[in-house]
């Protein structure tokens, strides 16, 4: 039997002669899933932060300066 046509015998097999390819892909699929809703919850939190008065307080005085109430235009 040619090479292409041949299965990959250092694939590991599961019950029914199926690669386990398929569970490991799933695997992944729901670990990313996981993570990416992680990210998006850590975004949201972030997000929904307070700006802090320091830095409030430096925007103000960058827009005092430019003179023209922060239409940069």
């Amino acid at each position: 039997m040619p090479k292409d046509m041949s299965e990959d015998k250092d694939a590991p097999r599961a019950r029914g002669g199926k690669t386990r390819k398929e569970p490991k892909l799933e695997e992944a699929r729901l670990r990313q899933q996981a993570i990416g809703v992680r990210l998006r919850h850590m975004f949201e939190e972030v997000v929904n932060e307070p700006v802090p008065d320091d830095f409030l307080e430096i925007l103000r005085r960058a827009d005092s300066r430019d003179g023209s109430g922060g239409d940069r235009s």
